[in-house]
């Protein structure tokens, strides 16, 4: 199934559409306006401003439901858990549909749980087509995202790349930065070894 990139836009983060899901939410609802059709389900990797800014906006545009992992919902109403005063803004604001937790199905989509940089981090893999969604959990320059915001934690992030490097994982979608296409298990490998050499 194509993967649609739509860009992070400045300080926000990349989205993507896989078949009918939207993934991440802080692109300008200008930029999904295209494809507001095919989309019934946004999901959120997690609660963070730059992921979720125009969720409102988008969810509306789309008729979609909004899921997000339960540990992070109430980072969708509380500034603090969203970072939203770190843009001069407030959280969105809603409610989501759907509380999504480990092993569930959305759409070709497996929810993986890998807190670490939020208490509801998760990733979405498509065992058909082995991409790996990855938020702001691994990136694809070998990286791994921070874990000194509220709720975040090193040694489960460590725990999370752990388990992500068991993945055969070929296209890597991260929340920010250029996915990769390919060979996407082994940026997530050198996050892994990152991590565990003490860096960050």
């Amino acid at each position: 199934m194509q993967v649609r990139w739509i860009p992070e836009q400045s300080a926000y983060a990349n989205s993507y559409i896989y078949g009918t899901v939207l993934i991440d939410a802080g692109v300008l609802p200008m930029a999904i306006r295209q494809y507001k059709d095919e989309i019934n389900t946004i999901i959120l990797t997690h609660c963070h401003f730059d992921h979720t800014a125009r969720v409102k906006e988008i969810a509306h545009m789309c008729k979609a439901k909004v899921a997000i992992h339960k540990n992070d919902a109430r980072g969708l109403v509380d500034d603090s858990l969203s970072l939203s005063m770190h843009f001069g803004a407030r959280s969105p604001g809603i409610v989501p549909d759907i509380l999504i937790g480990e092993g569930d199905i959305i759409g070709d989509l497996k929810v993986l749980h890998t807190p670490g940089h939020t208490p509801g981090s998760i990733c979405l893999f498509s065992e058909q087509d082995l991409v790996l969604f990855s938020g702001d959990t691994v990136f694809s320059d070998g990286c791994f995202g921070r874990y000194d915001f509220p709720g975040g934690s090193r040694n489960e992030l460590a725990r999370s790349l752990d388990r992500l490097s068991l993945l055969d994982v070929g296209g890597l979608y991260p929340g920010h930065g250029e996915p990769v296409e390919q060979g996407g298990i082994r940026h997530i490998i050198a996050a892994q070894e990152l991590i565990k050499s003490g860096y960050g």
